[in-house]
């Protein structure tokens, strides 16, 4: 089973992903955010993150979630979240100055990936494009990729949930 959960920046996401798991079950879950050098903010938000994981959770710091969903897993995953994943692979692709699309082959296999696991899987998405038109051309590629990913994404999931000020809403449910 694959769900999918969107929000915006702190709008309780994770925790309410993370607690879709039952109390005691072992669970991988893939981190793919990267602390930045000089960043005590962003390094703030990591470590909030990993306070609040159960001890038996396995934690893995990766950007190859393809890698991650095709090789012998847990049989439950995490992935927090696919905006930080997107990020590295348009940067390890240096596609931030060319035409959208350029990582889709990319973002192919994971949805591929997402689709033939057996695995229970909650992905942790931002909702980015209820907000202004960003300024930046960097800034729109970003928002019209990760728009793209959410929905590719929304397609394969047997659930897709909104999160808003904490509460969830409920947009797919294929149960």
């Amino acid at each position: 089973m694959l769900t999918l959960v969107l929000g915006g920046a702190r709008s309780g996401k994770s925790a309410w992903a993370e607690a879709l798991f039952p109390e005691g079950a072992e669970v991988l879950y893939v981190a793919t955010a990267r602390p930045w050098p000089d960043d005590h903010d962003f390094a703030a938000r990591i470590q909030a993150h990993q306070d609040r994981r159960p001890s038996q959770w396995v934690t893995e710091d990766r950007t190859e979630l393809v890698d991650v969903l095709t090789a012998p897993h847990a049989s439950n995953i995490l992935i927090d979240d696919l905006g930080t994943w997107l990020t590295h692979v348009i940067d390890e692709r240096e596609a931030w100055e060319r035409p959208r699309g350029a990582v889709q082959p990319v973002v192919d296999k994971l949805i591929a990936a997402l689709a033939a696991s057996s695995a229970r899987i909650v992905a942790v998405t931002p909702e980015v494009g209820m907000g202004v038109i960003p300024e930046s051309a960097a800034g729109r590629l970003f928002r019209d990729e990760l728009g793209r990913l959410n929905a590719q994404v929304a397609e394969v999931a047997d659930e897709v949930v909104l999160v808003v000020a904490g509460i969830p809403l409920t947009l797919k449910s294929d149960n």
